[in-house]
């Protein structure tokens, strides 16, 4: 049985046996623990579960979720950055439909800083130093 590595659906499983027994929540966490060790649930995910037991929602399947959030291209992102480097981060995001949050990043990642109201990469080529 050392061997044996429990499958999420298998835990689940185990958790609504022991919510059907009436054991807490923390008594279950303690059973797994004791009987599956590294491969144990946190405490929190056990406590979820229970949740969603006492609400009646006795699906341990996963539920479906919209997926990565979308991702932007760093192409698309300088390219509209050479049509008008004065775009805010706001209005970037809203052209590209992603979060503003993920163009800071990408802009991060590109080296690119906002000077008096344009974008302009955080450092210099030898070319536009000369300039």
């Amino acid at each position: 049985m050392e061997n044996f590595v429990p499958t999420k659906q298998y835990l689940r499983e185990v958790i609504l046996s022991n919510f059907v027994q009436r054991k807490t929540a923390a008594e279950t966490y303690r059973f797994l623990v004791e009987v599956y060790g590294e491969h144990c649930p946190s405490n929190k995910t056990i406590e979820y579960w229970f949740r969603r037991f006492k609400s009646n929602d006795f699906d341990i399947s996963d539920k479906e979720r919209s997926g990565a959030p979308q991702k932007v291209k760093d192409e698309e992102l300088e390219a509209l950055l050479d049509v008008d480097s004065c775009q805010t981060e706001k209005e970037l995001a809203i052209a590209l439909n992603v979060t503003q949050q993920c163009i800071s990043q990408r802009l991060h990642a590109l080296g690119m800083i906002q000077k008096q109201g344009y974008w302009v990469p955080h450092k210099l080529t030898e070319r536009q130093e000369e300039n």
